[in-house]
């Protein structure tokens, strides 16, 4: 299966009736793997940082997650699993695997509940995958 498969039938799919904005995945080294065409073009700096967050729980909470320029607020998440953050009525989920960062970018009417299933789900699986 293809990486962009990942994301067009995996993380851009359908739950109860919501979407992900936009959903991406992303080698740990920034490099783009698949991305769905609303995802925004980010910074390299911005994907180091969030890597560091997942090397160093808690190094984006004081100023925030940055996404193409965007400051997520950090939320709860998992320490050196999951990194989420809210801006306005919307969010961001990362799940990091092995090799990779799995981001889903949500706005209401799509929950942080439903945004955190979709990611890490597929995020579990690419781990059990050895990925």
């Amino acid at each position: 299966m293809s990486w962009q498969s990942y994301v067009d039938d995996h993380l851009m799919c359908d739950v109860e009736g919501h979407h992900l904005h936009s959903a991406a995945i992303i080698g740990l080294d920034g490099s783009v793997w698949a991305k769905s065409a609303a995802f925004p073009q980010f910074k390299p700096e911005e994907i180091s940082n969030i890597v560091k967050d997942f090397d160093e729980p808690g190094t984006l909470a004081p100023n925030g997650l940055f996404l193409a320029g965007a400051k997520y607020m950090v939320i709860q998440g998992e320490p050196g699993a999951v990194v989420r953050g809210k801006k306005g009525s919307g969010g961001v989920t990362v799940k990091k695997t092995g090799q990779a960062l799995i981001f889903g970018l949500y706005e209401e009417p799509m929950t942080p509940g439903q945004c955190n299933m979709v990611v890490e789900k597929l995020g579990d699986y690419l781990i059990d995958q050895g990925l």
